[in-house]
């Protein structure tokens, strides 16, 4: 089973939907818990937990291009500016976004987010203002797994 890259930018609801892969039983790490670059030993650290079987990288590093060759399929969430700005700007789980610059340039960047995403070698791409089940069925369906 394929190793699975779910990315995007901040406020795509990358983290939400790890932590309901995980509650789902899926093998599922947020990135976030790496900073801002992950190293090649963390996602290959993933991949041996797996033992063969479906695993998800959540989340966007810095150096995104040092690490796909290690992904099998890499799925891009993207939302609109609005739902962007009330994402970033009322979240309470990361403060990333609250301050005017970071909101800016989160905003600036997700205007090419999809075709940053594409250069990854992203395939799939999932409306991340769908509810969170149906962004993690859509996440799920593309790796290949049957969902109930």
């Amino acid at each position: 089973m394929p190793l699975v890259w779910v990315t995007g930018n901040a406020g795509v609801g990358r983290s939400a939907v790890c932590a309901l892969l995980k509650s789902r039983g899926e093998l599922a790490v947020d990135a976030d818990r790496f900073g801002w670059q992950t190293s090649r030993a963390e996602v290959e650290a993933l991949a041996a937990r797996a033992h063969g079987e479906l695993a998800f990288f959540c989340g966007s590093t810095e150096n995104d291009e040092d690490l796909r060759d290690l992904f099998d399929l890499v799925v891009c969430l993207v939302v609109d500016d609005d739902t962007l700005r009330d994402r970033l700007l009322t979240r309470t789980s990361n403060s990333f976004g609250k301050h005017p610059e970071e909101l800016a340039a989160a905003l600036e960047a997700n205007e090419g987010a999809e075709s940053a995403c594409r250069r990854l070698g992203a395939t799939i791409v999932v409306d991340g203002r769908l509810p969170l089940p149906d962004v993690a069925d859509a996440i799920l369906a593309a790796a290949g797994r049957l969902v109930p």
